[in-house]
């Protein structure tokens, strides 16, 4: 059975309903709670590997001082070939190790459901191809990507945030926004930090409800689909 590296980079961001699809189709997951001081193999023998998200830069070596590591992991996968996925943080780490660009607190927050619209370069991209044209995706960030890495596919992009979506080489993909979280995760957040930032909580977790079918339906086939590339299926 195809095993894939799960990085887990805070306590509440795990794999969440993508790491479900994933089992699913007959991928092992080994979360590794980096967040907690879980140690992470100096080489991955897995299939693949998966990082989730976390409020952090990708270098931002000091606080989180796993993902030094992390990214080592995530190099050595890119130049032999396995397959990656990064959400958010993961998909910033993916940037800056490829050779892009990262920026802390960028441009406009996204916070809730938000729309994304897919690109011409996704026709062709063994995940995104043949998905509806605009979609949406949970998004909770302030950081964002800035520059792709040479080379790197677009995929999709968002009124706020241009870099929604790449793919570095023929297996590796990054996403700023949160395949893994639904509409529970943002009734979740605390509505007084919400509203702290002039955002309407009721108003967020609506928009979220109302999405979620669709959306839902796009990330299980995405996550059927990067199995697929795991598996060699």
């Amino acid at each position: 059975m195809a095993r894939l590296l799960v990085v887990q980079n805070h306590g509440g961001g795990g794999p969440g309903r993508f790491g479900d699809w994933l089992v699913a189709q007959g991928v092992t997951l080994d979360v590794v709670h980096a967040y907690a001081g879980a140690r992470l193999p100096r080489r991955a023998e897995h299939d693949g590997v998966l990082v989730l998200g976390g409020g952090y830069l990708p270098d931002d070596d000091v606080r989180a001082p796993w993902l030094a590591p992390t990214r080592a992991l995530v190099a050595g996968a890119v130049d032999r070939g396995a397959p990656v996925f990064g959400i958010c943080l993961g998909g910033q780490l993916l940037a800056r190790v490829a050779g892009g660009e990262v920026r802390g607190r960028h441009g406009e927050p996204e916070v809730g459901s938000t729309p994304l619209t897919l690109r011409p370069e996704a026709r062709a991209d063994p995940l995104f191809r043949g998905l509806p044209e605009r979609v949406t995706a949970v998004e909770h960030h302030v950081d964002a990507v800035t520059a792709l890495p040479p080379g790197a596919a677009w995929l999709m992009t968002s009124e706020r945030c241009p870099y929604q979506a790449f793919r570095v080489g023929e297996r590796a993909w990054g996403v700023q926004f949160h395949p893994e979280a639904g509409a529970e995760r943002v009734r979740s957040w605390d509505a007084g930090r919400l509203r702290a930032r002039g955002l309407d909580p009721v108003e967020l977790s609506r928009r979220a409800e109302l999405d979620e079918p669709a959306a839902e339906a796009v990330w299980r086939e995405v996550a059927r689909r990067f199995a697929a590339v795991v598996t060699g299926s």
